[in-house]
């Protein structure tokens, strides 16, 4: 164990023996002129130590090598910085407590007066689940309602618990980088500053670097990002599940500040499927071994359990009241099957409506839909395509145009499925997922404005469901003609829709055999090779910078002359958005792009970015089945 870390501590770590042309850690003692006499590989004297805890597989052997990895990467990391540059060190000093995180929660949650059937509820939740707070530290499920406040509340859960049990911090993990930057923002409202860390990055970070004009706050707020070392860190599915599978010192150096933290998995219906096993895996670890707990937080709580899925997890508890009786409590729609439908008779829909969201699964299908209905008042189009900047201003849009009772008609991709505070009157979802169309249905009477259950209407494409998601359509089509179809939001009905998804995918939860690299008994472990094969986005992505406004431009010009680019690239995220490679290509060849610097993507053409649809393409470009958001 201490051989791998000690040979990768540099270079990352390293595979046992020879594999794709790495250098292993065979070839790396066998090259060593410092081993003892008679040993050329300390594999083959290989005995498993006394280790802190009784390890319940070979997995839990080669991960407490990672975690070994970690502190001997981050010491590192921190001493040669001491040593180098004392001032720069001092930055990483947080001087926030839990006791002062939980005080000014208390006092932003005291400002929400309990008036109203919903809000009664949300109150009966909060209250519960933080009375649950002394469970003693392990595997927790918070299964709370769409709009039941969920994202306050597992914030309440976290810090009295950790507050209880000596924890050290919390990590909370979110799918998508679309809302991430809402839940940050809500934290960084209620909490100190220089007390929550945002950790994503729509630019290499590796390129991101030091930048010396740097403000203190954003000094701290990067160094923490090193190695979170922080009290409560925000962070994507990518940045955390990618980061325990990484082999490379800057990646891993966080991984041993997992230990005694609070980690809530936001939306845990989001797990990677094709990574489940594995990320299972790494979690019981965390919970079992290293002091902490791990909390699943959704509305539509996946079958995980180990009783509905053979790689499922054990002694999961949950923190929330009765999920059936909040399930009735909180009904405020019901799910009406439109059958198959047209696009243009989708349009049709949307026309006939004055206030009413429209959800499909893809970029092109947003976009083709929102052109047929564009011209009616209150038309607006929501989808990754637009840079955050811009998404966020058309939702302030739409919250005052819903506020006033003024026609809203708005076609989206799911983005706006989670995170996003909004309601309608009424919702049109493509066929996806049953959690899809449940999280769409959160966005439908959400504060009970109507006594009646409003309507989701679910409609199946005449043009066809692509095949990203024609599995997860086809199960929820299966549950909808079960005898849970007359009641398909409710947990049973959830329930059956995951089991069945999983057992479709069954032979497809470690579909890149992760856990047979890092469990072969004689300690010959892959871990480079496990953290190459291990990507939740398989293709890889360009940031695009969008002239959106006067203060990208001016962000932009900056970025031309300045000596330091970290700072200004970190502000210009707000105006980037992500597209595949052969949308680039076709985007480079039409002569739309500058490479400022020589490598930094601005849309110098914007013919190709129109206020309502975002970024466009020339023709000929090409358009993936996948571009979901």
């Amino acid at each position: 164990m201490l051989a791998y870390c000690v040979a990768g501590h540099h270079g990352g770590l390293p595979d046992a023996v020879d594999y794709g042309n790495r250098k292993s850690l065979q070839k790396i003692c066998k090259d060593a002129d410092d081993l003892p006499a008679g040993v050329e590989n300390p594999l083959e004297q290989l005995s498993i130590p006394d280790l802190p805890f009784e390890p319940n597989s070979v997995f839990s052997c080669s991960f407490f090598t990672r975690m070994l990895f970690s502190a001997l990467v981050d010491a590192d990391y921190l001493d040669t910085e001491r040593f180098m540059d004392e001032g720069r060190a001092a930055f990483r000093s947080t001087g926030v407590d839990f006791d002062q995180l939980r005080t000014t929660l208390d006092k932003h949650l005291a400002t929400f007066q309990p008036e109203g059937r919903i809000n009664v509820l949300r109150s009966e939740i909060l209250s519960h689940c933080r009375a649950n707070a002394a469970m003693e530290p392990g595997m927790f499920s918070l299964t709370v309602p769409t709009g039941g406040g969920k994202t306050l509340t597992s914030m309440a859960f976290a810090l009295d618990h950790a507050k209880h049990h000596g924890l050290r911090r919390v990590i909370y993990v979110i799918p998508y980088t679309s809302i991430i930057e809402q839940n940050a923002a809500v934290f960084r409202i209620i909490f100190p500053d220089g007390s929550v860390v945002e950790h994503h990055s729509t630019f290499n970070e590796d390129a991101l670097g030091d930048d010396a004009h740097e403000s203190d706050a954003v000094m701290r707020h990067r160094l923490a990002c090193d190695n979170w070392d922080a009290p409560v860190v925000v962070t994507t599915n990518v940045q955390f599940f990618e980061s325990l599978f990484s082999n490379k010192p800057s990646k891993c150096r966080k991984l041993h500040n997992l230990s005694k933290a609070v980690i809530v998995l936001d939306e845990a219906q989001m797990l990677p499927t094709q990574y489940l096993d594995p990320c299972l895996r790494a979690l019981e670890e965390l919970a079992n071994n290293y002091g902490s707990s791990v909390v699943l937080c959704t509305a539509t709580q996946p079958a995980l359990n180990s009783s509905d899925l053979a790689c499922g997890l054990k002694d999961v508890r949950e923190l929330a009241p009765d999920p059936s009786r909040m399930h009735e409590a909180f009904a405020r729609t019901r799910l009406e099957d439109s059958g198959e439908q047209s696009l243009s008779e989708i349009a049709d829909m949307i026309r006939a409506r004055e206030r009413v969201l429209c959800i499909v699964n893809t970029r092109a299908r947003a976009s083709e839909l929102f052109s047929m209905i564009k011209d009616e008042p209150g038309a607006r189009h929501l989808s990754a395509l637009m840079c955050p900047a811009h998404r966020t201003a058309v939702l302030s849009e739409i919250r005052t145009t819903l506020n006033a009772e003024e026609p809203c008609r708005v076609v989206s991709t799911q983005l706006v499925e989670a995170g996003v505070d909004v309601s309608f009157p009424e919702v049109i979802r493509e066929m996806a997922g049953l959690d899809s169309i449940i999280q769409a249905a959160g966005r439908c009477n959400r504060e009970g404005e109507n006594e009646a259950l409003a309507p989701v209407h679910v409609f199946t494409p005449k043009e066809g469901v692509v095949r990203a998601f024609a599995t997860k359509a086809g199960c929820t089509g299966s549950v909808l003609r079960s005898e849970n179809g007359a009641n398909p939001f409710a947990p049973e009905a959830v329930r059956e829709y995951f089991r069945q998804a999983y057992w479709l995918n069954s032979d497809r939860l470690d579909h890149k055999s992760i856990r047979k690299l890092l469990e072969n008994p004689s300690g010959e472990w892959l871990f480079a090779e496990a953290a190459k094969r291990f990507r939740i986005i398989e293709n890889e992505m360009i940031a695009v910078m969008i002239r959106y406004d006067e203060d990208a431009d001016k962000l932009i010009d900056q970025l031309r002359y300045a000596k330091h680019h970290g700072g200004i690239l970190r502000s210009l995220q707000q105006y980037t958005v992500q597209i595949y490679e052969g949308q680039f290509r076709a985007l480079d060849r039409a002569g739309a792009v500058e490479m400022v610097l020589g490598e930094y993507p601005v849309l110098d053409a914007m013919k190709y970015y129109d206020k309502r649809f975002g970024l466009t393409f020339p023709a000929g470009a090409p358009d993936p089945a996948d571009f979901v958001s």
